[in-house]
């Protein structure tokens, strides 16, 4: 049975997670607007952090508990749910401005949308939590937090996909910000929009707890979704804001994702 406090612990670190993404409409109480530049670099951040994060961290604590045997198949399935969540969600439109607009059915549907963009992120976060408490777990891959023993792992994703939450809740903020949205209400709305994480964060540590034989597949499955996101949704989003850039905003993609990797080089080590 898994204990409730575990599952409280997991729900908050997912929770902060979503908040972190009302970060991004911070600056926006100093600056009207952001340069395309610091736009890509954000981005470019980003995607190095949860590149780095995915391989350093859960691909190399997958393989730790045995062979790629169940890490593969993860990884497969975890790109194919980024996949389908594209699918469902291809042609429905559920921009920033559609929140300000929304009646209660349409709300109802941008959530459920979201909650496919969301839910890898709070899956990297929820499998990352798997050896909560356990006294079992190694001293020096563990920190006492409010009682708890958590996993080192888990502290890096969970500060990773913070990190990572913030230049998409800039993303959101910006056409907010054209529609006279007021400072406060644009949090709200970055915040909104990343909701579903705790829920997804609770899931996936519930089932790896359960299922602890199928740890390898729960690492893979969130790098896999979170490396396939990177992909399709980071890099081309950050080119968007530099295609007018002299480099096309290769140059500053790069910058950024480099900062990313090397800031999350010490996850290798732990």
């Amino acid at each position: 049975m898994v204990a409730f406090e575990n599952v409280a612990f997991v729900f908050v670190a997912g929770l902060l997670t979503a908040l972190a993404t009302g970060l991004g409409a911070i600056p926006f109480f100093l600056v009207d607007e952001f340069s395309d530049r610091w736009n890509v670099l954000l981005w470019g951040l980003a995607s190095g952090i949860m590149v780095a994060a995915s391989l350093f961290g859960l691909v190399r604590e997958g393989l730790a508990y045995g062979s790629s045997v169940l890490l593969v198949p993860g990884v497969l399935a975890g790109v194919l749910l980024v996949v389908v969540g594209h699918r469902l969600i291809d042609g429905v439109d559920h921009g920033p401005k559609k929140y300000e607009q929304a009646d209660f059915k349409k709300l109802l549907l941008i959530l459920g949308v979201l909650t496919i963009h969301s839910f890898p992120e709070g899956v990297a976060v929820g499998v990352s939590f798997a050896e909560l408490g356990l006294e079992t777990t190694s001293p020096d891959t563990t920190l006492t937090i409010v009682g708890a023993t958590v996993p080192l792992l888990a502290v890096f994703m969970t500060v990773a996909i913070s990190i990572h939450n913030i230049p998409e809740g800039t993303a959101i903020a910006i056409p907010l910000r054209s529609l006279g949205v007021s400072e406060w209400r644009m949090v709200w709305w970055a915040v909104f929009s990343s909701l579903p994480q705790p829920l997804g964060a609770v899931i996936a540590y519930y089932f790896v707890t359960l299922a602890r034989e199928f740890l390898p597949f729960g690492f893979g499955f969130a790098a896999g979704a979170m490396v396939y996101l990177v992909l399709t949704e980071f890099v081309p989003e950050a080119l968007e804001y530099g295609a007018d850039l002299p480099s096309g905003g290769w140059r500053e993609l790069t910058a950024g994702a480099t900062v990313g990797v090397v800031a999350m080089v010490p996850l290798a080590f732990v």
